[in-house]
C-alpha cells in the first residue's frame, strides 16, 4: 500500500492499516462518497486493528461539505447510570481502575456517530433520497474480515505481549485476543466472528439496533453480567449529536477543529500562537521551540477548562479570540524554555480521512483511549468496550469528576483546514496529548513552510508529556533530529530526551488528505503505522 497518492479525480482515503485504505478505496470506486467510504472504513478498521479501536469506543467527525459549511459529529458516551463515586468507594476503588468491569462505564458512542453521519452522506444524494450505498455493502469487507480472519499486525502482538499482565484476568480478552493461550505472532490469522454478526446484523436492521434492539439488548446483558455500570437504559437514550466546530482564522486559512469534551480547542489554541510567532524557517530552532511552547500554554487552558460541555459556564470562545491569543503569544520566550507542568493523557486511537470529488471532505477519528481499552470482549456482540471513563476523577473538586451521564475529557480531536489558496486538508492522528502536537507538526511543515505532504508526515517527530502510558514528562524527540539543533533545545532549557528509534509509534500515527482547487485529490499516511493512502 501506498503512504502517498496524488492525482486522482474521484476520491481520495488514508488509514493507519492497508485493508482498511483497500476498503475505503473500493467504496469511492463504487460510487460511495466520502463519508460512505468513511463509514466503511471505521467498521474495517475496528475488525482489522481491534487493538487500536473498536465499536466500543467512541468517534468524532468533522465534514466538510461542497458548499463549504463543516459541521463536527460528536459521539462522546456518557457515563453509566450506576457509575457513581459511592459505587466505586463500595467497590474498594481509591480511583477508576484502568482495566476491567470498572473502566468500561461509558457508553460507546462510534456507533451513534455512524448513524448521523449516514444521514449525512444522504442528503448528499438529495432530498428525501437514499444514500447510493447501502449498509450491507458498506460493511461488506468488514464483515468478511472479522468473520474469515484478519492477519496480525506486528502492532497488535507487540501490544499483547506488553500489556498481558493487564488484560490476563479482563473478561472475554484471552479467548477473543489470543490464539492457544497465547499472545498471537505477527502475520498469524486471527477472526472475531461474533463481532462479524454483530455488523452482520446492523447492517440488516440499521445501526439504531446497536442501541435500541437485539444488539443493545445483549450489549447491556453481557454488561450486567461482568459488573459494569453501564445499564440497558443508558444503551437506549444515548444519542450522539451534531456540533459546531471550533473555528480559528490564521495567515493560512481558517482551521476548524472539535468543541469540548475534546481537546480540539488546544490543537487550535497551538497553531494560532506559533502563527503570531512569525517563524520564517522550517526544523529550526524556532520552529520546534514555538511549537512546544505554544503547546504549554494551550495545554494550561485545556486543562483547566475543558470537560463536559453541559458543565462548562458559557462557552470557551474567548480563548480563540486575537486579544487572548495575542497576549499569551507576547509571553512566550523565544530563546528560552517555560517550566512544564506535565499534564497527563494516554493514547489508543486510529484517524482516517476522505474527501470525493464532488469536494466532500471528512476528518474522523474512533478511539478506545488505551491500548485495547478496559479489556473487556462482551461475548454475545464481540464488542471490545473503552476505558474512556477511566480519565474521570473520584474527587468531587476536579474537573472532570464522575458523575453518571457525564461525558469524559477527550484526547481526540480531527482536525480539518480550509486554506486561502483554495486547499481543504483534512488532518489528524493518535497519541494522547501527542495529537495536538503531530497535528501541528505536519500542518506547519506542509502549509506553512511547503514541505510535500510525504515529507511532512515522515520527518521526525517530538513529543512534550505524557501518553501510550508513559511516566515522562519531559521533550521527547526522534533520533533523526540534527544534534546542533538538539543541543540549542538543550540550551534554552527544554528537558530532552533523544529516543533510540528513528521512527516511534509514541509520536502517533498521522495522515492527510487534500482536496486541491482544481479537484485533484491527494492523500498520504504515516510510515509509523501499517496503513497508507489510495485513491480512485
Amino acid at each position: 500500500m501506498n503512504l502517498h497518492t496524488a492525482g486522482h479525480r474521484r476520491g481520495v482515503v488514508c488509514a493507519p492499516h492497508a485493508l482498511t485504505v483497500e476498503d475505503g478505496r473500493h467504496i469511492l470506486a463504487e460510487g460511495g462518497n466520502a463519508i460512505e467510504a468513511m463509514i466503511a472504513m471505521a467498521a474495517s478498521i475496528a475488525a482489522v486493528y481491534p487493538h487500536m479501536n473498536h465499536v466500543g469506543g467512541d468517534g468524532f467527525w468533522l465534514i466538510r461539505e461542497p458548499s463549504g459549511r463543516v459541521r463536527a459529529i460528536m459521539g462522546s458516551g456518557r457515563a453509566g447510570a450506576k457509575a457513581t463515586r459511592q459505587f466505586y468507594r463500595d467497590a474498594g476503588q481509591h480511583e477508576i481502575p484502568s482495566r476491567g468491569p470498572l473502566a468500561a462505564l461509558t457508553v460507546p458512542g462510534a456507533v451513534a456517530s455512524w448513524m448521523l453521519a449516514l444521514d449525512a452522506a444522504k442528503a448528499q444524494t438529495g432530498k428525501g433520497t437514499r444514500a447510493k450505498l447501502p449498509l450491507h455493502v458498506l460493511f461488506e469487507a468488514a464483515i468478511r474480515r472479522a468473520r474469515e480472519g484478519y492477519s496480525v499486525m506486528p502492532s497488535q502482538a507487540r501490544l499483547t505481549v506488553e500489556k498481558y499482565a493487564e488484560l490476563e484476568t479482563v473478561p472475554g480478552f484471552m479467548q477473543a485476543f489470543l490464539i492457544d493461550g497465547k499472545a498471537p505472532e505477527a502475520g498469524s490469522a486471527l477472526k472475531q466472528t461474533a463481532f462479524a454478526a454483530t455488523l452482520d446484523q446492523l447492517a440488516q436492521a440499521g445501526l439504531d439496533d446497536f442501541y435500541r434492539g437485539d444488539v443493545g439488548r445483549e450489549i447491556a446483558a453481557d454488561l450486567e453480567r461482568i459488573g459494569s455500570p453501564v445499564t440497558r437504559a443508558d444503551l437506549e437514550k444515548f444519542e450522539a449529536r451534531i456540533a459546531e466546530p471550533l473555528s480559528i482564522q490564521i495567515g493560512a486559512g481558517t482551521l476548524y477543529n472539535t468543541p469540548p469534551p475534546t481537546q480540539g480547542m488546544a490543537s487550535l489554541m497551538i497553531l494560532a500562537l506559533f502563527d503570531r510567532l512569525r517563524v520564517t524557517k522550517g526544523e529550526s530552532f524556532e520552529h520546534l521551540h514555538g511549537l512546544v511552547e505554544a503547546t504549554k500554554r494551550a495545554f494550561r487552558v485545556r486543562d483547566r477548562y475543558v470537560t463536559d460541555p453541559d458543565r462548562i459556564d458559557g462557552n470557551l470562545t474567548h480563548f480563540l479570540a486575537p486579544k487572548f491569543l495575542d497576549a499569551e503569544a507576547g509571553k512566550i520566550d523565544s530563546k528560552k524554555a517555560a517550566r512544564w507542568p506535565a499534564p497527563n493523557g494516554e493514547g489508543d486511537t486510529v484517524w482516517m480521512g476522505a474527501a470525493d470529488a464532488n469536494g466532500l471532505v471528512v476528518s474522523y477519528i474512533q478511539s478506545l483511549y488505551w491500548e485495547f481499552g478496559s479489556g473487556c470482549v462482551l461475548p454475545k456482540t464481540g464488542v471490545l468496550m473503552q476505558n474512556r471513563g477511566s480519565s474521570f476523577s473520584l474527587d468531587p473538586k476536579s474537573v472532570n469528576a464522575l458523575e453518571p451521564g457525564r461525558r469524559p475529557f477527550h484526547t481526540l480531536n480531527p482536525a480539518l483546514a480550509a486554506l486561502k489558496d483554495g486547499r481543504v486538508m483534512a488532518y489528524g492522528t493518535m497519541g494522547g496529548d501527542g495529537q495536538p502536537q503531530t497535528q501541528s507538526a505536519v500542518f506547519t511543515r506542509h502549509i506553512i513552510f511547503g514541505q510535500p505532504l510525504e515529507r511532512a508526515l515522515d520527518a521526525p517527530r517530538w513529543l512534550l508529556g505524557r501518553t501510550w502510558g508513559s511516566s515522562h514528562t519531559n521533550l521527547r524527540l526522534e533520533s533523526r533530529f540534527d544534534d546542533g539543533l538538539v543541543d540549542r533545545l538543550m540550551s534554552a532549557g527544554h528537558d530532552v530526551a533523544v529516543l533510540d528509534e528513528a521512527y516511534s509509534d509514541t509520536m502517533g500515527h498521522a495522515g492527510a488528505v487534500i482536496l486541491h482547487a482544481d479537484g485533484t485529490l491527494e492523500g498520504g499516511h504515516d510510515p509509523r503505522a501499517d496503513g497508507g493512502a489510495a485513491g480512485a
